[in-house]
């Protein structure tokens, strides 16, 4: 029997360009706390059968320091760095809580 930990509760998928992100929910092996890992995916080159993917996991101690962080960051990148340049079409602006 397969264990049931580490499923999937919640997921998220976006697509940019030509790599796919991954906003993934999973519960702990004891199903009595939970964890976000963030994955990023894009094919190998010359093999459509292969990704690379890179994945962080973040623990609920942190999701207020990396939330901030974050947050602080694409807030400076679009004050600072894209001042004047046009977000690009079909990707919607979403502030992080």
């Amino acid at each position: 029997m397969e264990p049931t930990y580490k499923d999937e509760i919640f997921t998220k998928r976006v697509r940019a360009g030509k790599r796919t992100y991954f906003f993934d929910v999973k519960s702990t092996k004891s199903e009595k706390d939970f964890y976000i890992t963030i994955t990023e995916s894009k094919r190998v080159v010359g093999d459509e059968e292969k990704y690379e993917k890179h994945k962080i996991f973040l623990y609920k101690e942190d999701f207020d320091k990396f939330s901030e962080a974050l947050q602080e960051t694409v807030t400076h990148v679009r004050g600072h760095l894209l001042a004047g340049v046009p977000v690009e079409a079909g990707v919607t602006e979403e502030r992080v809580a």
